[in-house]
């Protein structure tokens, strides 16, 4: 597992250097999300209109961001992010990959998770969400994880809360901020016992 770097809150970002690489087999989609990131001053912006053509690109150069559509013909959205998780270049394994679907059922956000996603946006988007998802991603701490069956941010922070500094996704999302203890810490006797085994009646 490695560790991405962490960003204060106070932390000012510029993504004039981001290279985002866009993936959408719908023209307007894609002339829209193109739009959006380039209004946020990314200058090096590339269009795939599939999957196919992402892997083609993602073999030649190095990307910060990959923006894709979920729903897509052939290869879909979740199936390219399993590829660049699995079998993109060393460079392109670990970049930041945002989903973009129009079914927000639970059972595809899940799949979007559960293939090594960052996140996860609904359809219409907003320049808002994706600013500040783009953003989440850069102040994120989370681990990378790879195992058997899994290659991607580590999957066990639900309800933890944002990043240090950004507003949370849901009403009951944690703090981001730890604050000081409000109960004294457990003696190592009450810790000790909590740690042996107890009996259980079946």
């Amino acid at each position: 597992m490695s560790a991405l770097p962490k960003l204060l809150a106070s932390t000012r970002m510029s993504l004039d250097k981001l290279a985002v690489l866009i993936v959408d087999d719908n023209a307007q989609s894609l002339d829209i999300l193109v739009q959006v990131v380039s209004g946020f001053g990314v200058k090096t912006l590339v269009r795939c209109d599939s999957a196919a053509d992402a892997q083609t690109q993602l073999a030649k150069a190095p990307y910060d961001l990959v923006l894709t559509d979920a729903q897509m013909p052939g290869m879909d959205g979740y199936s390219l992010v399993q590829w660049i998780r699995r079998d993109a270049m060393q460079q392109n394994r670990f970049i930041p990959v945002v989903v973009i679907t129009g079914h927000t059922r639970q059972q595809d956000v899940l799949r979007a998770r559960d293939c090594g996603a960052n996140f996860t946006i609904a359809k219409p988007i907003t320049p808002k969400v994706i600013l500040e998802r783009i953003f989440w991603i850069a102040k994120e701490d989370r681990m990378f994880v790879e195992t058997g069956d899994y290659v991607g941010p580590d999957r066990r922070f639900k309800r933890e809360g944002p990043p240090a500094g950004m507003k949370g996704r849901r009403s009951d999302d944690l703090d981001g901020e730890v604050g000081t203890a409000t109960t004294p810490n457990l003696s190592q006797d009450q810790i000790d016992s909590l740690m042996k085994p107890g009996k259980v009646a079946i």
